[in-house]
C-alpha cells in the first residue's frame, strides 16, 4: 500500500474556536471527537485534530503552514467569508500583499492565520 496523509494535530489555545474557525472557512465536516481532540474530517479521509497547548508549558505556540487545494467554487466562498470576518489575509507568504490573492500556478490563492497564529493557504491549482 503506498503511503497517504492520515491526520495531523493542530495545536491551539482554544480547540474548539481553532476548529470552529477552519470549518467555517473550508465547509469541513465535524468528525467524532474525543480525549483531547477536536476533530474535523476533509476529503479522502484526512483528520485534523486540534489540541490545546497549556500556556504555563507552553507559552508561545510554534506558527505552522498548512496548506489546503480547493476548487474555484469553494474559493470564492471561503475568500467571502474571510473578507466579510474581516479576516487578515495576503496574496503572498511574506505578508507584503495585504487585502490580496495570487494568481500563481495557474490558478488562486491566499493566506490567513488562523486564532492560534498558524498559517493557512487556499489554493486552486496544485504547486506540481
Amino acid at each position: 500500500m503506498p503511503a497517504t496523509f492520515n491526520h495531523t494535530i493542530v495545536a491551539a489555545r482554544d480547540r474548539s474556536e481553532s476548529a470552529a474557525f477552519l470549518r467555517r472557512v473550508l465547509e469541513a465536516s465535524d468528525a467524532p471527537s474525543w480525549g483531547p481532540f477536536t476533530n474535523l474530517s476533509l476529503d479522502g479521509g484526512v483528520l485534523i485534530q486540534f489540541a490545546d497547548l497549556p500556556a504555563d508549558r507552553f507559552p508561545e505556540i510554534a506558527p505552522q503552514h498548512y496548506a489546503f487545494l480547493v476548487d474555484d467554487a469553494l474559493f470564492d466562498r471561503a475568500y467571502a467569508r474571510l473578507v466579510d470576518d474581516g479576516v487578515e489575509h495576503w496574496a503572498d507568504p511574506q505578508m507584503q500583499q495585504p487585502g490580496e490573492i495570487n494568481h500563481g500556478h495557474g490558478g488562486r490563492g491566499v493566506y490567513f492565520r488562523d486564532p492560534a497564529g498558524h498559517f493557512l493557504e487556499l489554493i486552486t491549482r496544485p504547486y506540481v
